[in-house]
């Protein structure tokens, strides 16, 4: 289903003269309420009126997560507190919060958004949803919320944790649609299958999973183990939470609500912009936020655009499923590593669970060493210690054939790696 018409399906020269509209108001309102932007741009030398075509866009400064913690808690908001209506941030985890906040006018946008999202995975009035993602200062909760209501599906608001409640749930309820992240709803699987239910047996059928990364692999996993039609669907708290972009049913890319935000893919070296198709760092421009509008966001997240079309008959271009930060590479050996090549890798070998955990360590001067856990199939781990040996050695040569890079895979039992109902910890990096 496709839930607005009008805009999910814009002429392309139509959809450019209104991002093109918005991008002008958008630089106008932030040089004009933001102390920030309009230093910034003073000293681009650029001015409101001289953004006269969708590539002046390159012309704007860049902001980055630095920029949104270096002005906390709204130093960056471009209307006064009177007139914000909800504010959440990212878990600060690693120094002071970014905090975002919301107009009533942006949280009718919001809930649109997320709207399209859910319709495009094939949510529609006559669902049950529940809500897996936690109902505090995250954005993910109330994000896919108010979207789902939007629609008319029923919202089962059951928040974060307590698998075995969710999983009674789903059966009382008539639960037909989950939203969490990817690795929870493998956890939902497990814990029931523990139990002795058939998960499969439950009224569930469609899963519109973020927060985190999902390969192929998990992806398959999930739909086998719970019986469902996965999605995948993208957002970050700093350009507004989930709504960002979602698969439909041919789930060819993660269509971009192009209305509401303009897309640049760039070199995360040199800054400049890479070709449509090539891979690059995905950037992002507000178009329509009104407390927090934010120009020309660095996301870290490595992506692709393709503009060919759908056949779902959307006409907003899509991008490849994030599943690589810049952020997140880790140089051992002198060797680039992504925690996705290991996922790719662990999940095509047969007797590998779905739960795996990298550590890095240094425990001589310059040697780094790479040891990576992963759980097993009871089979393998109730085997002779020689065949997992063999087994060990088996999936440190694949992992070197793809990585170029030795590891040391460690098998643990089933259940041994921590499970979370947020995003799931899957590297440990003990370098000092």
């Amino acid at each position: 289903m496709i839930w607005n018409p009008e805009y999910e399906q814009m002429d392309g020269t139509e959809l450019a003269e209104l991002q093109l509209m918005r991008l002008q108001s958008t630089v106008a309102w932030v040089n004009e309420r933001v102390p920030h932007y309009r230093e910034q741009l003073e000293a681009a030398g650029v001015r409101p009126k001289d953004v006269r075509t969708l590539e002046d866009v390159e012309r704007l400064p860049f902001t980055d997560k630095a920029v949104l913690r270096d002005t906390y808690p709204f130093g960056l908001f471009a209307v006064d507190m009177d007139h914000v209506v909800r504010i959440h941030s990212s878990s600060g985890t690693t120094g002071k919060p970014i905090v975002v906040g919301y107009t009533r006018g942006d949280l009718n946008t919001w809930a649109e958004l997320t709207a399209r999202v859910a319709a495009a995975a094939g949510v529609t009035e006559k669902d049950r949803a529940q809500m897996a993602f936690g109902y505090g200062m995250f954005t993910g909760g109330f994000g896919m919320h108010y979207g789902l209501e939007r629609i008319g599906a029923t919202v089962i608001p059951a928040s974060a944790g307590n698998t075995e409640r969710h999983l009674m749930m789903m059966e009382d309820f008539g639960t037909t649609a989950l939203v969490s992240t990817p690795s929870y709803a493998l956890y939902m699987a497990e814990v029931a299958e523990r139990a002795g239910a058939d998960v499969k047996a439950l009224p569930l059928q469609v899963g519109l999973f973020g927060g985190e990364p999902c390969g192929e692999g998990m992806r398959q996993e999930i739909e086998e183990r719970l019986g469902i039609f996965a999605t995948d669907n993208y957002g970050l708290s700093e350009v507004g939470g989930p709504g960002v972009s979602g698969e439909c049913e041919c789930r060819c890319g993660l269509h971009m609500n192009e209305d509401h935000y303009l897309f640049e893919v760039i070199d995360p070296e040199s800054g400049e912009p890479v070709g449509v198709g090539e891979q690059g760092e995905l950037v992002i421009t507000t178009l329509t936020k009104e407390a927090f509008p934010v120009l020309r966001y660095r996301t870290r997240d490595l992506t692709s655009i393709d503009t060919s079309p759908c056949e779902c008959g959307r006409t907003f271009a899509r991008m490849e499923k994030v599943r690589q930060r810049t952020d997140d590479m880790l140089i051992i050996r002198g060797v680039n590593v992504f925690p996705s090549q290991i996922e790719d890798v662990l999940l095509e070998i047969e007797g590998v669970q779905p739960h795996y955990l990298i550590l890095v360590e240094r425990k001589h001067r310059a040697l780094d060493d790479l040891e990576i856990q992963i759980e097993v199939a009871e089979g393998i781990f109730a085997a002779t210690m020689a065949d997992m040996v063999a087994f060990s050695d088996q999936v440190s040569d694949r992992l070197f054939s793809v990585l170029g890079l030795r590891a040391k895979v460690t098998l643990v039992e089933p259940g041994a790696i921590e499970r979370t109902a947020g995003k799931s910890q899957r590297v440990v990096d003990r370098r000092c």
